[in-house]
């Protein structure tokens, strides 16, 4: 417990001087802790240290951890890429899906949301570099996607995601930021619900909010490395 509050405590200051440094409130970028192969106690852990917003990548292991903290009030973000056959448990147990990219995972999604439940928060997973092999929405496709998004009835149009090129170049990543961050400002223009700009990890999380990231996924710099799992 004590290494995890160093750790948020650490990412916190981080996240805050960014902040300033871009003359954005305080406050006005979440962390959505990256927990992926990391079990379900020390989520548990997290949270008990003031964590509340987990993302998770494999369905299964995802589940599993779910269920084992259904007592916990966590706000559950599914951030993998998304099959036909897994789309009726995320519909159910998630609160966002941050990697929705192809139409018929959004309206699966809409469809197979239960109704008792808000709906469900999405982002867009852009391609923000063109990179032939990561999935996403082409930069120049996305205002289309979005219209026929928001033809959904149980899915809400939150924002955009983004998994930039990997690169040591900081000047590189910053123009990718600046590409997505134009990219946002657009869509928030036409979508008023659209309030997130996820984009960041530990590497590059204080470029991405000087950017105009609003929200940054850390794994590392709060779990440490990553442990090996079986794709689900």
């Amino acid at each position: 417990m004590t290494k995890i509050k160093t750790q948020l405590s650490a990412i916190s200051n981080t996240i805050k001087e960014a902040e300033k440094q871009a003359n954005k409130p305080a406050n006005s970028v979440r962390l959505l802790a990256v927990s992926k192969t990391k079990p379900a106690a020390l989520i548990r852990s997290s949270f008990e240290a003031g964590q509340h917003c987990f993302g998770e990548n494999y369905l299964q292991e995802a589940l599993t951890k779910i269920a084992a903290l259904s007592d916990l009030n966590i706000e559950w973000h599914f951030i993998g890429p998304i099959q036909s056959n897994k789309t009726k448990d995320i519909a159910t147990h998630f609160d966002w899906v941050q990697s929705v990219d192809r139409l018929k995972i959004a309206q699966r999604l809409s469809n197979q949301r239960p109704t008792n439940l808000n709906k469900l928060n999405v982002c867009i997973q852009v391609n923000i570099d063109n990179e032939a092999s990561k999935s996403g929405i082409a930069p120049d496709e996305i205002i289309d996607f979005a219209h026929q998004l928001a033809l959904f009835d149980n899915i809400l149009l939150r924002g955009l995601m983004i998994i930039p090129v990997k690169t040591n170049d900081t000047e590189l990543q910053r123009q990718s930021f600046i590409r997505a961050k134009k990219l946002f400002t657009e869509l928030s223009a036409i979508y008023p619900s659209v309030d997130t700009l996820s984009m960041g990890m530990t590497a590059d999380m204080a470029i991405a909010i000087r950017e105009g990231s609003t929200m940054v996924r850390i794994g590392t710099a709060l779990f440490g490395q990553r442990d090996s799992v079986q794709k689900q």
